[in-house]
């Protein structure tokens, strides 16, 4: 009898082994491991003493391994000082601004990379985040600079405006989708660059939003002070309340998704339009308000750029954010945990980068390894190939532990 059980336990733990590591977290965190092995072969191969060394490799090896190694060690611990903690600053402050920058960055990426998520977990595929951005952005720069408010509402307001703006613009998208069928890859993409022409438009009339005092180039007055977001850390820091609204952005994403009647249609309909129509779900409604709700997690984005700055700002305020948050969703699984650590992961990437330029390294590294992630997230047979894992399984020995110990009844 005791080895029965004994057999049976065993055999519990090795299913369960094998469908953690046939998860998609398993492969997402080997995705970024084989990122960052791409990226330091690209450091060993543009570093001139590995290059020298390497014309002698076989008289004197240990040269060429040492170099290689000198140039991986130097390159990831320039990231590390530029996006965790810089251990030859010459003061506390300095030391942990890296990590503030890190959470800086990270706090738009997070918030759009929720609205590109839940559009994926729809059926849907919201390319328009950039604008998005821009169209919330625009709202609030209007607010921000051209209207009176007291302290705190000013804020307030600015920030309900992006959020609706930015989710206006996204419904758009899911009202020409559910009454016409026109993708909503060509509608968004379409709308980023007629985002784009308006901000522009807004930002070179005097009248609208141009800097009182602007020279040539197109640019907005500064958001008013009663508009900013304030700073978390004090004024040694540039950390501001964005990234407090991305971590807000981010338990509302898990509570609409996993714990909401709309969740649960929005997932119905992203797993079998028909089958979610013959049970009664409105489809076309459910696609409008799909884009509405991804335009509003957005619009945090876009509050962060808008508000969070303490200058004018110009018509290419969203960055590359819209489209780094797609990558973002990719490798988060579009679920709330994974996009929260995956822009974060991002966030360092971006805080780390100038480090890694200081020491003669191209920043277009983090590129490099960004996009080599991408790819391997996107091919989850080339990553259990290298790696030798097991294919997904249908029964799911962890998910069902998972679901007794968080089910909606408590603690089974």
């Amino acid at each position: 009898m005791s080895t029965t059980t004994e057999q049976a336990t065993t055999s519990r733990v090795n299913s369960a082994m094998k469908e953690i590591l046939a998860s998609g977290a398993s492969r997402a965190v080997l995705s970024v491991f084989l990122g960052f092995v791409v990226g330091a072969l690209f450091m060993v191969f543009s570093n001139d003493a590995f290059l020298q060394s390497i014309q002698y490799f076989a008289a004197k090896p240990g040269d060429a391994l040492g170099s290689a190694w000198t140039a991986i060690a130097d390159g990831y611990a320039a990231l590390f000082r530029g996006s965790i903690y810089n251990y030859q600053a010459a003061n506390p402050v300095a030391a942990f601004r890296p990590i503030t920058e890190t959470l800086r960055f990270a706090g738009p990426l997070i918030a759009a990379a929720l609205g590109v998520a839940l559009a994926f977990r729809v059926g849907l595929f919201n390319i328009g985040a950039s604008g998005q951005i821009l169209f919330g952005a625009l709202w609030a720069t209007w607010i921000s600079t051209r209207v009176t408010l007291p302290w705190g509402i000013h804020l307030i307001v600015a920030l309900l405006v992006a959020i609706l703006g930015a989710a206006a613009y996204g419904a758009i998208v899911g009202f020409l989708k559910a009454r016409t069928g026109a993708h909503e890859v060509i509608v968004t993409i379409m709308m980023n660059y007629i985002a784009a022409g308006i901000l522009t438009f807004f930002f070179r009339t005097p009248e609208l939003l141009r800097e009182a005092d602007g020279g040539g180039t197109p640019k907005s007055d500064a958001p008013a002070v009663t508009a900013q977001l304030p700073v978390l850390l004090g004024p040694e820091y540039t950390l501001h309340w964005g990234f407090v609204l991305a971590i807000v952005g981010v338990v509302t994403y898990w509570w609409i998704m996993e714990r909401s009647t709309m969740g649960y249609r929005f997932r119905m309909v992203g797993h079998n339009p028909d089958a979610a129509r013959t049970a009664g779900i409105n489809v076309e409604r459910t696609f409008v308000l799909a884009m509405a709700v991804s335009g509003a997690f957005v619009g945090l984005a876009a509050a962060n750029q808008a508000l969070g700055a303490r200058a004018g700002m110009t018509p290419d305020i969203d960055g590359t954010i819209g489209f780094d948050a797609i990558t973002v969703a990719l490798l988060g699984s579009s679920t709330a945990p994974g996009v929260l650590l995956a822009g974060l992961l991002f966030g360092a990437f971006k805080a780390g980068a100038p480090a890694m330029q200081a020491i003669g390294l191209s920043p277009e590294i983090t590129g490099v390894v960004q996009g080599f992630i991408v790819l391997f997230i996107a091919a989850p047979p080339l990553v259990r190939a290298i790696f030798r894992l097991p294919a997904p399984q249908k029964t799911t020995v962890v998910a069902d532990w998972w679901r007794g110990i968080f089910s909606r009844g408590g603690a089974k």
